[in-house]
């Protein structure tokens, strides 16, 4: 495949650009069709499934001619090479990388593969830094997007905490606790978030705080879920009341790269991270639709 100077952005609102001119595209359909077409770049989608994209369960009767017709209109912007008809259907010429949302998850397995510890930060911090705000803001069809987004959340997340667990195991303490805290905020019930803060701040020297955000957190969850924060925060606690200082024993080890997985901050291996656990209480049905996500939008 040629590189066609073609780049998408998802993470966040839609963003097209051409060698990097800007392109426009205000038809709602017109978005959702280039949003999977991008998501699906080097592969050949089906008029079925593009038609799903474009008008959920509302198909109209003739569904070829009116996804060819949507197409012809995108031509019309893109450029009339910029996809391409083959037998199975429809394929954008662009390469994985020039999509955000391939680029992300190329970094992410990267990052999950090295063995060095500062390869494995400089990767996460390229995949983090390609966020822009929640995915595919701007496109029409959001039951269409809402799986893949959770899914893509999730990702961030987690990518987030391994790497702040890096920052932690390099006495980095201090520079990651006004981003947890914008964290916490913005995910009050992601118990993970806040055993990393409360580690930051208790590594820091900042006690008599952490002890307050532990009050926080512990009064949101009783009020919103009727339970306590998990064991692992609650030991977290109980060295902080016992202490002016956390050690630096409280760092996560680095000998696992993965980034889904949070390490011990107690002298043991224990999981920070029971994402699914906790996201299933918030009712979010993330577990589920991330299932969803993998089959539909993960190249082969």
């Amino acid at each position: 495949m040629k590189d066609s100077g073609l780049t998408v952005a998802l993470l966040g609102p839609l963003e097209m650009r051409d060698s990097g001119t800007s392109i426009e595209l205000t038809a709602g359909r017109l978005r959702s069709l280039l949003a999977a077409l991008a998501l699906s770049a080097g592969r050949t989608l089906p008029v079925e499934h593009l038609a799903q994209v474009m008008w959920g369960h509302d198909v109209p009767v003739n569904v070829r001619r009116s996804v060819h017709t949507n197409l012809t209109r995108l031509r019309g912007v893109l450029g009339s090479e910029a996809v391409r008809t083959l037998p199975g259907g429809y394929r954008l010429d662009i390469a994985p990388d020039s999509v955000d949302v391939l680029r992300f998850r190329r970094l992410l397995t990267e990052a999950a593969r090295v063995r060095d510890t500062a390869a494995e930060h400089l990767l996460l911090r390229q995949a983090l830094e390609l966020w822009r705000g929640s995915p595919f803001q701007g496109i029409d069809m959001q039951e269409q997007w809402e799986a893949e987004s959770a899914y893509l959340l999730e990702s961030y997340l987690s990518a987030v905490e391994r790497r702040i667990d890096l920052d932690l195991a390099h006495d980095r303490h201090s520079d990651v606790i006004a981003e947890l805290k914008e964290l916490t905020v913005r995910h009050p019930l992601r118990e993970s978030l806040w055993a990393r803060l409360l580690v930051a701040l208790g590594r820091s020297g900042r006690r008599a705080e952490a002890l307050a955000d532990y009050q926080q957190l512990r009064e949101r969850l009783a009020d919103e879920l009727g339970t306590e924060p998990d064991a692992e925060i609650r030991q977290i606690h109980t060295y902080l009341l016992r202490t002016d200082t956390l050690p630096r024993s409280f760092t996560p080890p680095t000998a696992e790269p993965s980034p889904p997985t949070a390490k011990a901050f107690i002298g043991r291996a224990i999981d920070l991270s029971p994402t699914a656990s906790t996201l299933e209480r918030q009712g979010t049905g993330i577990r589920s639709a991330a299932a969803v996500a993998v089959v539909v939008w993960v190249p082969a």
